[in-house]
């Protein structure tokens, strides 16, 4: 049997019933059964019969230039096409057909859905009735719509448009067909990751929590059903409801490092650098690298309110009496613990019991276990799960701190997207597809061979100076330790 869609009606059709329902209610691409997931389930139907749509729509459909990494994707390429043949040049609901729910959550429901004359770009769009929400959800929904406006990176979704229509929000953003973490955790032997997962979806959720720090978002809701999974096995971080806004003072620092022949680092000696150049800049020595950092932890944030899931709650949290970015790096902790050992570090016999033990002074204990790499785990969590928040590995330097853990040795962060996901039961690993260059001319040949040597020319040279771009930190390491 053909499978049917439900099309948006057009919003100037007043005199139509505006209602519509997905037939395939028993078929949703995730699920999860853990308890402590806010999720509300309801019926599938979603009704437009409360009140007719008013013929006065607002939608806003995001510019190409302004997300530079996705501008070649062939969603916005759907996206664009759409719009110029929209008399207003944006997107509305009447250009979207709905495939199947995904899943009902406190503020909305989210649809797979895909544009009507193009069915090779899949979306998920989220809808929200204002009118059924308090004061305070609707202050979470417009959190998540203008965070969400503001991302633009690999691990964070892309706001595709935004649309009101009468009551209803609807947002379209990326559809992920791999389902969340949680339930991928849930299929695994022992409900654990290896140590080599671990460190491949924890090392990309970091960066995804740097950035978001990096614009002065503090999260406050990490746990693995928020960690969403591409068709290519990386990461999407999901659901921004909870999330607040701070200052942040982005800093670029520079410190010398000994290289291979030094073999030690040099972490105490830094360098402040400005746009324009540094301040005690000299030149490296036979020994020494040159490794620039990007900073930027809103260190300055504070908020009192209590949101969150409670066994993912920091104790300054838990207590009340006000929290930072502090929070992030706490349930980070938290997040490591459980994709390893399949358990929160402080569950306890119900969520009382679980708050206290968190508000105690009760310290992070760790199942008896033998894998390459749990030393340096279990050294990570005890760093991260500090109930001080004013000495929690990355209150000070975020995640510039954190990815410089032994933990992540190896890792090439301005290179992790490159990086092939691991070995999982039930992972879906598709292959990215890769630019090839045919018929290179004669001329291009000779440049490249060109730079080629140039690049081994500077291979061999004593003096280096490494900068990383955007966000990342560049780490001398060998190519060896890469993770697969």
């Amino acid at each position: 049997m053909d499978e049917e869609y439900t099309h948006f009606p057009s919003p100037s059709d007043t005199d139509l019933d505006l209602s519509f329902t997905s037939i395939t209610t028993e078929r949703t691409l995730t699920s999860s059964s853990s308890a402590r997931s806010s999720l509300a389930r309801s019926s599938l139907n979603l009704s437009f019969n409360e009140s007719r749509l008013s013929t006065a729509s607002t939608s806003t459909t995001l510019p190409l230039h302004s997300r530079p990494h996705r501008k070649w994707d062939t969603h916005w390429s759907a996206i664009k096409a759409a719009s110029t043949l929209s008399s207003d040049g944006n997107l509305h609901l009447r250009h979207l057909k709905l495939r199947r729910h995904l899943g009902t959550g406190n503020l909305g429901r989210v649809f797979l859905c895909s544009l009507r004359d193009y069915d090779h770009a899949n979306f998920a769009l989220k809808v929200v009735d204002k009118d059924s929400l308090t004061n305070k959800k609707l202050s979470h929904v417009e959190m998540e719509a203008e965070i969400l406006s503001m991302l633009d990176h690999p691990f964070l979704p892309t706001l595709y448009a935004h649309i009101d229509v009468s009551h209803y929000t609807c947002l379209l953003i990326d559809y992920c067909p791999g389902g969340d973490l949680h339930s991928l955790l849930r299929k695994q032997p022992g409900f654990r990751f290896s140590v080599q997962a671990v460190r491949f979806f924890t090392a990309e959720v970091l960066v995804a929590l740097e950035y978001l720090h990096s614009l002065g978002v503090v999260y406050r809701d990490l746990k693995p059903e928020n960690v969403l999974l591409r068709e290519d096995g990386h990461i999407m971080l999901s659901d921004f409801d909870l999330c607040f806004k701070s200052d942040v003072v982005p800093t670029f620092e520079s410190r010398l490092v000994l290289n291979k022949l030094g073999r030690i680092r040099k972490n105490q000696r830094r360098f402040r650098c400005c746009c324009f150049g540094s301040e005690n800049r000299r030149k490296p020595d036979k020994e020494e690298d040159m490794v620039a950092e990007f900073v930027a932890e809103p260190t300055t944030a504070f908020s009192r309110s209590c949101v969150g899931t409670h066994e993912y709650l920091a104790p300054e949290l838990v207590s009340g009496t006000g929290h930072g970015s502090s929070v992030d790096w706490w349930a980070f902790g938290v997040f490591v613990y459980e994709l390893l050992y399949g358990m929160t570090p402080f569950k306890g016999g119900s969520k009382e019991s679980t708050l206290r033990n968190i508000a105690s002074s009760m310290q992070v204990r760790f199942p008896a276990m033998e894998e390459e790499g749990i030393k340096e785990a279990r050294d990570l969590i005890e760093g991260l799960l500090v109930k001080d928040p004013r000495r929690r590995l990355g209150c000070a330097r975020g995640a510039t701190d954190i990815k410089r853990h032994q933990f992540f040795d190896g890792i090439k962060w301005p290179l992790i997207r490159t990086y092939r996901p691991p070995e999982v039961r039930g992972l879906m690993r598709k292959k990215s597809h890769v630019r090839v260059v045919l018929n290179v001319s004669s001329k291009r040949k000779r440049l490249w061979r060109l730079w080629k040597g140039l690049g081994h020319h500077m291979k061999n040279t004593n003096a280096t100076c490494n900068y990383s771009n955007s966000n990342y930190c560049h780490y001398a390491s060998d190519n060896n330790n890469k993770v697969r």
